[in-house]
């Protein structure tokens, strides 16, 4: 019978001890587990509120390089833009600088010839006058002489130049 007292003693002193122990230790590791719990969700709280701003975030700096690759776009379209204005702007004074140079050119040509031209016809004139001062001065009489000039001279200045 000492064993059957003895385990029910060990039977009350465990019961009494799980009490006890539900009494004491139940709550505590109650509030422990569930300030845990609370922290827990929170920290899913936070992290799933994290997690939506980074997808904001990630978001915004997707649509920002989209942006800047518009951009980068527009700035490349003006560039060329500029380029072609500027191109054609430096072939047009190019072209107007030749058209004044070939201006300018044909301008001397002209020049040149009219003072070649010139100098031709002084040359000829004098040629004559010494040919006529040489025939003069073997011809026979002074009316012959006078007579001939006056016709070298009449045929001088009827003779046109070629252009």
């Amino acid at each position: 019978m000492v064993t059957v007292v003895s385990a029910g003693a060990n039977l009350v002193n465990v019961a009494l001890l799980a009490v006890v122990l539900a009494l004491l230790l139940y709550r505590p590791i109650r509030n422990v587990l569930r300030k845990r719990t609370e922290k827990i969700r929170d920290q899913l709280t936070h992290a799933e509120g994290e997690m939506t701003k980074a997808i904001e975030l990630r978001q915004q700096y997707e649509q920002k390089i989209e942006e800047i690759g518009r951009e980068r776009e527009d700035i490349l379209a003006e560039a060329r833009r500029q380029a072609t204005e500027t191109s054609q702007h430096i072939i047009a004074s190019a072209r107007e600088e030749a058209a004044t140079v070939k201006e300018r050119a044909a301008a001397n040509v002209e020049m040149e010839w009219e003072r070649a031209e010139t100098e031709m016809r002084t040359a000829i004139i004098e040629v004559s006058a010494a040919m006529a001062q040489k025939f003069v001065t073997l011809a026979i009489n002074k009316e012959t002489h006078d007579r001939l000039f006056a016709e070298a001279v009449s045929d001088l200045e009827g003779l046109k130049w070629r252009d």
